[in-house]
């Protein structure tokens, strides 16, 4: 029990504020569709914390500190232009949207999650929780309800804002967001 309650807050109150929340945001109110979208969160946090859990810590030798600090702030930035594109559709609805199904929802918030969070300070805190812990499991299932205790709100709140806010604002808040968060990792890191 000492496992799943030390994981579960620590995730919780290491997500507020990071960038998968951001990105839960930022998904939300793209594509107004909740529930592809925090299955998705709920299944890339369950594969990348049990990878966390198991063989994180041989992933991360692999790679150096400055490797991954210069991957993750370049990556954000180009997510920053990424964003700033309009989809060719944006003025359908998500349900009139037919390029938009809810596996394509999924797997795009799987995806993104997933590698959101490789070199994240909840995986790097899911492997050492694991490795003080000897609790593997109750790490893997506390850091994943930490994670959604922090990311389904920023859903439903993104959902929410999505139909009073202009898709262009959000865009740009959005990729603002992200370009402060690679010049933060590649300047302050």
């Amino acid at each position: 029990m000492e496992a799943l309650l030390l994981s579960t807050g620590l995730v919780a109150l290491a997500e507020v504020g990071d960038k998968t929340q951001l990105l839960s945001f930022i998904l939300a109110a793209r594509y107004r569709r909740p529930v592809p979208i925090v299955l998705g969160i709920l299944l890339a946090t369950l594969a990348n914390h049990g990878l966390a859990a198991y063989v994180g810590h041989f992933v991360a030798s692999l790679l150096s500190p400055e490797a991954l600090r210069w991957i993750l702030g370049l990556g954000f930035i180009a997510m920053a232009g990424w964003i700033l594109v309009p989809d060719k559709d944006e003025e359908l609805a998500a349900d009139d949207n037919p390029t938009k199904t809810f596996w394509t929802i999924f797997n795009l918030s799987l995806v993104l999650f997933f590698l959101a969070e490789m070199g994240d300070k909840t995986q790097i805190a899911t492997i050492a929780l694991a490795a003080e812990l000897q609790s593997v499991v109750w790490v893997i299932v506390g850091t994943t309800l930490g994670m959604m205790l922090a990311n389904v709100p920023a859903v439903l709140v993104g959902e929410k804002l999505a139909t009073r806010l202009p898709g262009t604002s959000i865009r740009r808040l959005a990729a603002l967001g992200f370009l402060l968060t690679g010049l933060v990792i590649l300047l302050f890191n």
